[in-house]
């Protein structure tokens, strides 16, 4: 089957366009030798003469991909998958060739080259849950690999980074306002400027308001605002700027996980007959119970919460002496929630008969008809459910994250000619310090199995007090939808100290370029985890206990804090070295090649204390690339061709995983894996006003090493597909934009076991948009633009909470893409 696909893949891209350097950045009608790539580099230069992949979206490309979240965009970049089934945050990120759990764990999210937060895996928040992506943004660059990415933060996986706009002497605003199906509106701005005519002083500011109840309806709403803004000095004698951006953010957005499918993977049917969506619900958000420490009541209903902000500073002068000063520092604090909905209860993880509920939890007897003695009524009236009806247990996880962050990065370059050749020679120190807490709460419930499903309430008749020791007594096993008080069952604070030195080296000369650079790092963590036990609270009046009645354990015991703490530190250095060359064969074709060797640090959250208390090992993970490719670039068409090779060894792979008793622990196995692969990537203006762009990437992707899971060497990458292929076709006249384009996702594994196979899917979108002139320069843009045009309902992934234990026998957990959802943007620029 893979083969097969490889082969159609191969043959579209062959027939279609030659492969291109720049994938959907070329979507402007203008010569991609102009375009320039700065991220993580001393000298701005084309693309084109860069001897690194390069990805660059601009403004237009932007706002054409953008639906639900940065997937719709990051989905675009050659050699990355991106999963939005989440919602607007939290997505998961894979690059190619490297395992993960998703979200941002190998590429930095930056702004302006500055990073959004300093240090991946405090705790599980991915980076985008501090900052939302607005008109503001001027292009995305993504620089995959090589010496460029040894600046700043530092990853020889890539650097996502999204750059601002500033002001310019001519001013110029926009307004935009988004309305979609299932209740989403939608207001941006931007506007950028000189402060007055004439002055070396510029403004942009930039920001969104937006209420969404969808795309999933649930009855717990998206809404929230963000502004942005940045002010730039630029010195008189032209030697050089300062600016500095700001953010202030305070918005709630709500997350979706997977949900029970039927075992072909689509959405199944409730028990009302309807289509099962989601079964999250805003019956949920009212559980409540008492703690040694007062009343808890579920966070759900806030989501991904997100309050705070950030200040930057970013310098730049030319000195006297020819050497460039740069500086750019950032300090941010973020209040921020991340509560969501679990996929299952942690113990059988399946819609299950009301029989099978009770003999499953120990209150009936298998092959015996228990449901005479027990009464399964609706929450919120107490109506006996229809016995056909099936259940669906799930938990609530309430995670309060506050966090701080700041950076600071300075650096010195200088150019100079030596034997007939250029260079730009850089050393510089970046320094970050960043802390975060994660204080955990779960609480379980049962409910039925429909979209939206209403909570439920059960009693057992102990009839011969074999459950309560007293016969006749009633056991409450739910009450209010209350299954289980599971409670506290984390609270740490971690904070990383990191800091780095490096030197690079951009030389050019007639035909051929060559990069090289090394950095070496330290990081600290510092660890307090403080630990819990189980603790009896009352909860017969909160739950309205009855004279005969008597509640389960899971309902009279809490998790709390048992007042100990496990402290400890941990440390690292390490070496990253790279090099990049380009030969110019002709005015319309180069040859490049790549090669690093890095590092990724753990995650601080994997660490674990032995039995004296102290932190267990903490060492680099070693990260090998290579690349070797071709470019071509004409007037009509641009490409590229490159195979890659990746190796990376004594991952720390973090996964959460359930316990088997309704609560998640954390599990990390040391793993190495192999990765051979391709890439190819191109655009063909194949007549005027047409383009058609594409990129595809196969990857060989396995397991070599795998402690604890020996069976696991050999296997595929989980999440990991072997092909990934976007395709597009785009008109552009003076007033008409239209484009058509789709993302192929190949089939991969839900787990490293290789046990379940999701299918590959496509998910196609649409953007028309129509211009007109309204007068002096002013124009109003009416566009529709539709996401997931097809309404496919692909997986995206599995049920990460069950690892390798996970079946498809009855139901699939597993995450859908989200469904189509079409908007209509009016958007006026004066």
């Amino acid at each position: 089957m893979k083969i097969k696909k490889l082969s159609v893949a191969v043959a579209i891209a062959s027939t279609t366009l030659l492969p291109a350097l720049y994938g959907p950045s070329v979507l402007a009608q203008e010569p991609v030798l102009e375009e320039v790539v700065v991220t993580g580099t001393a000298r701005a230069r084309a693309e084109f003469d860069t001897p690194l992949t390069v990805t660059a979206l601009d403004e237009s490309d932007l706002n054409k991909y953008t639906s639900n979240s940065q997937a719709d965009i990051l989905r675009q970049v050659p050699g990355i998958k991106a999963e939005g089934g989440g919602g607007e945050v939290a997505v998961n990120v894979f690059v190619t060739g490297l395992p993960s759990g998703g979200q941002f764990a190998f590429t930095p999210l930056q702004y302006d080259g500055i990073p959004i937060f300093s240090t991946f895996g405090l705790n599980s928040s991915a980076f985008d849950v501090y900052g939302r992506n607005d008109l503001g943004i001027e292009r995305l660059e993504f620089v995959a690999g090589g010496a460029s990415n040894l600046f700043g933060a530092g990853s020889v996986a890539g650097i996502i980074n999204y750059i601002s706009k500033t002001g310019s002497d001519d001013p110029e605003s926009t307004v935009q306002l988004t309305v979609a199906e299932e209740g989403r509106t939608r207001l941006d701005f931007a506007t950028s400027g000189p402060l007055a005519a004439g002055s070396n002083n510029y403004y942009a500011l930039s920001g969104f308001y937006r209420y969404d109840e969808g795309p999933l309806e649930t009855g717990l709403e998206t809404d929230g605002y963000q502004l942005r803004g940045n002010f730039k000095h630029e010195f008189n004698d032209g030697s050089g700027f300062f600016t500095i951006y700001g953010q202030a953010i305070d918005d709630v957005a709500q997350f979706f996980l997977p949900l029970p499918l039927d075992p072909n993977q689509s959405r199944a049917r409730g028990n009302d007959g309807g289509t099962v969506y989601t079964v999250q619900t805003a019956n949920a958000d009212r559980l409540t119970y008492q703690t040694p420490d007062g009343l808890y009541t579920t966070a759900i209903r806030d989501g991904v919460k997100t309050t705070g902000g950030m200040i930057a500073f970013d310098f730049e002068k030319e000195m006297s002496s020819e050497w460039i000063l740069r500086a750019k520092t950032k300090l941010a604090d973020y209040d921020h929630e991340f509560n969501l909905f679990l996929d299952g209860d942690g113990i059988t993880n399946q819609p299950l008969s009301q029989e099978d509920y009770l003999d499953v939890r120990g209150f009936g007897t298998v092959g015996v008809d228990d449901l005479a003695n027990a009464s399964f009524t609706w929450a919120d009236t107490g109506e006996a459910l229809p016995a056909d009806y099936l259940l669906f247990g799930n938990r609530i996880l309430d995670r309060d994250r506050p966090a701080t962050d700041f950076t600071f990065e300075t650096s010195m370059s200088k150019d100079f000619d030596f034997d007939n050749t250029s260079h730009v020679i850089t050393i510089g120190a970046y320094l970050s310090r960043a802390e975060a807490d994660d204080t955990n709460f779960i609480t379980t419930y049962l409910a039925e199995f429909n979209d939206q499903p209403r909570l439920v309430d059960l009693t057992v008749t102990d009839v011969d007090g074999s459950l309560t020791g007293t016969a006749g007594q009633s056991l409450v096993v739910s009450r209010n939808g209350l299954v289980r008080t599971n409670g506290q069952t984390a609270d740490r604070t971690i904070s990383a100290n990191r800091s780095a030195l490096y030197f690079t080296d951009q030389i050019e000369a007639d035909n051929w370029s060559l990069d090289f650079g090394v950095r070496l790092e330290q990081i600290e963590g510092d660890i307090t985890n403080p630990g819990t036990t189980s603790v009896s609270v009352d909860q017969s009046a909160l739950l309205g206990l009855g004279p005969n009645e008597v509640l389960t354990n899971d309902l009279s015991f809490v998790s709390a804090l048992d007042g100990s703490v496990l402290r400890g530190e941990v440390d690292d250095t390490a070496i990253a070295y790279s090099i990049g060359g380009l030969y110019r064969l002709t005015d319309t074709v180069n040859i490049y090649a790549n090669a690093s060797s890095g590092f990724f640090f753990p995650q601080l959250r994997s660490v674990r204390f032995d039995p004296t208390g102290r932190p267990g090992p903490f060492t680099e993970e070693e990260i090998i690339q290579g690349e070797i490719g071709v470019k071509y670039d004409s007037s009509t068409i641009s490409g590229s061709v490159a195979f890659f090779y990746t190796e990376l060894n004594d991952r720390q792979n973090i996964q959460f995983v359930n316990d088997g008793m309704g609560g998640v622990e954390t599990i990390a196995n040391n793993t190495s894996s192999e990765t051979k692969g391709i890439e190819v990537i191109g655009a063909w203006y194949f007549a005027d006003n047409w383009r058609i762009d594409a990129n595809f990437t196969y990857q060989d992707a396995e397991f070599t090493e795998y402690d604890g899971a020996p069976g696991n060497i050999g296997n595929e990458l989980t999440r990991n597909p072997a092909v990934l292929f976007n395709a597009g076709i785009t008109y552009t006249s003076d007033n008409l934009e239209v484009s058509l384009f789709n993302s192929y996702n190949g089939e991969n594994f839900v787990n490293d076991a290789n046990t379940i196979e999701v299918d590959g899917f496509n998910l196609v979108g649409l953007d028309i948009g129509y211009r007109f002139d309204m007068g002096d320069g002013d124009s109003l843009r009416v566009g529709l633009n539709v996401f997931n045009l097809t309404d496919s309902d692909g997986i995206t992934e599995g049920s990460p909470r069950q690892g390798s234990s996970q079946t498809a026998d009855t139901f699939f957990i597993g995450r859908p893409v989200l469904p189509r959802r079409a908007s209509l943007r009016l958007t006026y620029d004066f």
